[in-house]
């Protein structure tokens, strides 16, 4: 039970940054590494918080995606703090769409396109993650982060659509709304857990600089 003296939780997610091979649809069946530009959206993204001092982590989380799992690690390493790798955080599957770019959907796949443009929960391609599967299992990795670690800090290396649920999570909003938020490389949620619920602090999409951010 959460009292008003019990400590907040708050889960910071961070999504990963540009991995090698540019723009496409990444979503559990394609794990590429960050390339070397992402690495870099990652790092100005840590270096902003710590000059916050906003990075009071104890522990760090990962989706096991090597996307996320790289930086995660090294984090984790740097800081000497506990590295959780939870499947249940991996990115959504695309099922056919799988590493295309997003402008070979149309042309390849025009009716599943327009399909998934009118209802990106129920319009996904066949063979793809159910949304409500995902939505699901997303928010209980989540929950789960928030009931192992209760009262402290947890860095989340995550994904877009994992975020946008988080959003809609915390909102109460139907799964559609994910569709509604945008998350780009290195974007970050903030969100706090104590006697009065659950709160979304933010969501930041910018790196304050020069570093390209957008992507999928």
């Amino acid at each position: 039970m959460i009292t008003q003296t019990t400590p907040a939780t708050r889960l910071d997610l961070i999504r990963h940054g540009e991995p090698v091979g540019g723009r496409r649809f990444r979503g559990d069946a394609v794990d590429d590494p960050l390339s070397e530009l992402g690495w870099q959206q990652l790092e100005r993204r840590l270096a902003m918080i710590e000059a916050r001092g906003e990075a009071d982590w104890d522990v760090i989380a990962t989706s096991p995606m090597r996307r996320c799992r790289a930086f995660a690690a090294s984090v984790a390493e740097r800081r000497g703090l506990e590295l959780v790798v939870d499947p249940d955080l991996r990115e959504i599957g695309f099922g056919p769409w799988e590493g295309l770019r997003h402008a070979e959907i149309p042309e390849r796949y025009p009716e599943q396109h327009a399909a998934f443009l009118a209802d990106p929960v129920d319009g996904r391609p066949p063979g793809s993650e159910p949304m409500a599967d995902f939505f699901e299992r997303v928010t209980r990795g989540l929950a789960r982060l928030e009931t192992n670690h209760a009262g402290q800090s947890v860095l989340v290396l995550s994904h877009a659509i994992v975020m946008r649920a988080a959003c809609a999570w915390v909102l109460n909003a139907p799964m559609a709304a994910i569709a509604k938020v945008e998350t780009e490389y290195a974007a970050m949620l903030s969100i706090r857990h104590n006697h009065r619920g659950r709160r979304l602090l933010g969501l930041d999409n910018g790196l304050d600089n020069d570093l390209p951010g957008d992507g999928a």
